[in-house]
């Protein structure tokens, strides 16, 4: 069971690097990149390491996709105030 969890945990960040890659929505490769570190907050969970599962959680899914969420809004805000 945990060997079926790590490796879809696995293959769903893999699966969310590329698509975080080739997505041309910067929005949506902003949210793949979120759905990525939370799997690895799973995975880190299942791999008995909870303190770093909760970091990884707080800093790589939550707090950094809202910097990245905030940062292109402010940048998209410029480009629209210079035209």
């Amino acid at each position: 069971m945990i060997t079926a969890l790590v490796v879809v945990s696995g293959i769903v960040m893999v699966a969310s690097a590329l698509a975080a890659m080739h997505l041309r929505s910067l929005v949506a490769a902003i949210v793949a990149v979120g759905l990525m570190s939370l799997f690895a907050s799973v995975l880190y969970l299942v791999l008995a390491a909870p303190d770093v599962a909760m970091t990884e959680a707080a800093i790589g899914a939550g707090l950094s996709t809202v910097i990245f969420l905030y940062a292109l809004r402010r940048t998209r805000d410029r480009e629209a105030d210079d035209d």
